[in-house]
């Protein structure tokens, strides 16, 4: 749908409870960008893209997310700290309450859909109070064609209404900002944070029920990309650890960077029509694409900007590290037509983890794929989720643990039987420390976790020699084109090498400690990846 041309359908709200508001529906990209402005809610910088601040929220907030409890969900998915229950009586009355809060009001309406693969599409009508974050759904939702919002007709009704606070007494939220899903009345329904990222993950939790439950197809937290022989890599990960860099690859296209879908046609598609990617030191040398693609129609958040030049500083994070933008993907120039990749031949588990412990580059048998799948260990990076100050390690299952309403090992068999078919090579990348934990090592180095995933995908690494690690049991390669040798074995950047088996071991028993939940699901062959006791 083109950019620039207003949609003049007119449409009534009343069916949702929303009476006599003033509705702005599938307003183009540049007007909502005008409209930000006009509140004085956003300002433009140097290269057009807006920038705008989301509040006391500048991240999720994962204790407020709730997923209503009835007979859809009450025997499917996996309550507990993460998929925290919410009762249908009130979900109802906080629903009346948010649309009523609603009527009379300015609002924006855009109807959208998720999901690249026709077989697959979701359609997603889109209500905010603001109209930045309707431009937000505009670069992140696939955005249907003119023809096709003649008849439009939502599956799944979003609501986003940052300035309604929510009662914790009367409501029955933990505080005043919540996100909560109804898989019966199919509706998402957010209030009390303007961080746009908990509409997107909403939809992305959504799908990662509907998907596994009545498509038999996996969705996974990743990025992919596909090279000019039609070969499909994917990179799992949480924030922070690299997605939507390293799937930037300007010698491979761009499927998606950060929410996919692997069906049994043996195909990969993108759940989103846009890309989140954080900002935080950002530079053109280190991330090209991301970088241009920060233009008029891109949306900054909470990042700090020269008053007297409209610049952004990247490296500013006085708001919070959790810096990010928005944009269309049609910002990337290299971007695969369709959004839709073939069976993958590369896969790539990516952490970061502040021990400085794991290698930059390992390979993986079945087993350790599966286990480490199940583990998602990352380090947590300072500002992507409310409370956290610093990095700290985390196990996430599945590499998107609170975005999962199933039980993790449900994703897990599911992987393991796709990897297992379509004999997919995995690997673990660490993105994290080296030469010591953090605050005494230093990050690894873009260009050389570029070189050594490169390096893997070209098919470079599948005969050098190979050592295992002495805890993990991964086999780390002894050279790898365009990276220093002395890197690829962590223990030899340490000063103190008894220190770094000490720590290894540490690191090796939290792996295991985290495990033993899951361990009752686990075939000999998993458990043979789980580091050494």
């Amino acid at each position: 749908m083109n950019n620039n041309i207003p949609f003049t359908k007119s449409i009534s709200l009343t069916d949702m409870g929303i009476e006599n508001a003033k509705i702005h529906y599938q307003l183009s990209a540049n007007e909502l960008q005008e409209k930000t402005l006009e509140l004085g809610q956003g300002v433009e910088v140097s290269t057009g893209a807006l920038a705008v601040n989301t509040g006391e929220y500048t991240g999720r907030s994962p204790q407020d997310r709730y997923l209503v409890r009835d007979a859809i969900t009450e025997d499917k998915v996996w309550w507990g700290k993460v998929n925290i229950p919410f009762e249908p009586s009130a979900f109802d009355a906080l629903y009346k309450k948010v649309t009523s809060y609603l009527s009379y009001k300015e609002i924006y309406v855009r109807d959208s859909y998720v999901c690249a693969d026709p077989n697959y599409r979701l359609n997603i009508r889109v209500v905010t109070e603001t109209p930045w974050a309707n431009l937000f759904c505009y670069n992140m939702f696939l955005r249907p064609e003119t023809n096709e919002l003649e008849n439009f007709t939502a599956d799944w009704t979003l609501l986003c209404v940052p300035s309604f606070m929510a009662d914790p007494a009367i409501d029955g939220t933990r505080q005043s900002n919540f996100a909560i899903l109804d898989f019966t009345k199919k509706i998402a329904l957010i209030g009390g944070t303007g961080y746009t990222g908990e509409m997107k993950k909403g939809i992305f939790s959504a799908l990662n029920f509907i998907l596994p439950v009545d498509k038999n197809t996996l969705p996974m937290h990743c990025s992919a990309n596909v090279g000019k022989d039609g070969d499909t890599a994917i990179f799992f990960g949480l924030s922070g650890t690299g997605k939507t860099t390293l799937s930037a690859d300007p010698a491979r296209k761009l499927i998606g960077d950060d929410e996919h879908g692997w069906t049994n046609e043996n195909t990969v598609f993108n759940f989103e029509g846009g890309c989140y990617a954080k900002v935080i030191n950002l530079s053109e040398e280190n991330e090209p694409d991301i970088f241009r693609a920060i233009k008029k129609g891109a949306i900054l958040e909470n990042v700090i900007i020269n008053k007297e030049t409209n610049e952004v500083d990247f490296d500013d994070v006085s708001i919070t590290q959790n810096t990010r933008v928005s944009y269309p993907i049609f910002h990337i120039d290299n971007i695969q037509p369709g959004s839709i990749g073939k069976n993958p031949k590369n896969i790539f588990f990516l952490t970061a983890d502040s021990f400085g412990i794991l290698p930059p580059i390992a390979r993986l048998t079945p087993g350790q794929a599966a286990y480490h799948f199940i583990s998602g260990y990352t380090a947590k990076v300072a500002g992507t989720e409310a409370g956290i100050t610093e990095p700290q390690p985390n196990f996430s299952a599945c590499f998107g643990a609170p975005f999962m309403p199933l039980h993790p090992t449900k994703y897990a068999e599911m992987l393991s039987k796709k990897m297992q078919d379509a004999n997919v090579k995995v690997w673990l990348i660490n993105t994290g420390w080296t030469g010591g934990a953090y605050g005494i090592g230093s990050r690894m180095k873009l260009k050389y976790t570029r070189a050594m995933i490169t390096a893997a995908l070209n098919g470079e690494l599948d005969d050098v020699d190979y050592k295992n690690h002495k805890v993990f049991g991964i086999a780390i390669p002894q050279s790898c084109p365009n990276a220093p040798s002395e890197i690829l074995n962590p223990r030899n950047t340490w000063e103190d090498q008894d220190l770094y088996d000490v720590k290894s071991e540490e690191l090796g028993q939290k792996f295991r400690a985290n495990f033993a939940k899951f361990e009752e699901f686990a075939n000999e062959e998993i458990m043979a990846g789980a580091p050494l006791a």
